[in-house]
């Protein structure tokens, strides 16, 4: 039994802190930390709500490689349901490289031919739905053999087995918008996306705008994340409120905030919290992930989240 199944990428990241612009003019750059751990979208969702205490079924694509192994080796440490990884022996399982800036933002060196951009719809199964109450689509755009309107019909049968239809965003690779987009959007329980994708995808300049026309377009209930501001949530009941972020955060990596964000989220939901109150957990716990190094190193525990929870949002 599962209470959440996560579909997206599950790669190797390799961080570098700090790495700056003069890299390349020097034959050798000294760097504080350089270390090895888990990425993908779906693989940071994954780890974090396992530290939350969650019960996550998994579905990505791996090679049948070294970092293949380390990921399912992780996954197990973990508690991670792997029983639906796609292993293939002609498929590189991904390596980022992440490059982090002294101000804690980051840039990826990514290979396109690996397993990060390799998921495709047929690997979401009706049985490998089974016993969830929650599913999530880790990142709209980033599979390219996924089109809009598969991941409409993917959204329509998860949506029949009785689950709660979930997914966040990257930016758009081909230019899609919201006309060919709705169809998927009006499938969705919860929408998630940050303030330039989502304007990208709406080609509206004010979140509030982009929530308007995201909810017009059919999702139940939408998430804007604004970095350092916190959030903006929406919903179908005219409901538009802005959840401010945690106070006094120390950030050193960016990497993974927003699919840490996502999972608190999740968290939250499946612990009973009101669409408010997720936000503001799940506030917390990417306000915890910016404060170290790598995509799911930051969160350790429920309790240490908790405990950022209650410092910023006191009752």
């Amino acid at each position: 039994m599962s209470d959440l199944v996560l579909a997206g990428a599950a790669i190797v990241d390799v961080p570098v802190v700090p790495a700056d612009p003069d890299v390349f003019s020097r034959v050798s750059t000294p760097a504080e930390n350089i270390m090895l751990t888990t990425g993908g979208d779906a693989m940071n969702e994954a780890m974090v709500l396992s530290r939350l205490g969650k019960q996550v079924r998994l579905i990505t694509r791996i090679g049948t490689d070294d970092a293949g192994a380390y990921i399912k080796q992780t996954c197990l440490q973990a508690g991670i349901d792997t029983s639906f990884f796609q292993e293939h022996d002609d498929l590189a399982t991904g390596v980022n490289v992440v490059l982090v800036d002294k101000q804690g933002e980051r840039r990826f060196f990514t290979n396109p031919h690996g397993s990060l951009r390799a998921l495709e719809a047929a690997d979401i199964t009706i049985e490998s739905l089974r016993g969830a109450s929650i599913f999530c689509f880790a990142s709209i755009f980033v599979f390219p053999k996924i089109y809009p309107n598969q991941l409409a019909q993917l959204f329509q049968r998860v949506r029949q087995q009785g689950l709660l239809v979930c997914a966040d965003m990257t930016l758009p690779k081909h230019g899609e918008r919201l006309p060919e987009m709705t169809p998927a959007f009006s499938q969705l329980d919860y929408l998630f996306a940050n303030e330039a994708e989502a304007g990208a995808v709406t080609e509206e300049s004010d979140p509030m705008r982009m929530a308007d026309r995201l909810i017009t377009a059919g999702a139940r209930h939408v998430i804007i994340k604004l970095g350092a501001h916190g959030c903006l949530l929406a919903d179908q009941t005219g409901l538009r409120v802005q959840v401010p972020a945690c106070p006094d955060t120390h950030c050193v990596d960016t990497t993974g905030a927003g699919d840490t964000f996502a999972a608190g989220f999740f968290a939250g939901l499946l612990d009973g919290r009101d669409f408010i109150d997720c936000a503001r957990f799940a506030n917390a716990a990417a306000s915890v992930s910016v404060e170290s190094i790598g995509a799911s190193t930051g969160v350790h525990s429920l309790e240490q989240v908790m405990q950022r929870y209650r410092a910023a949002y006191p009752r």
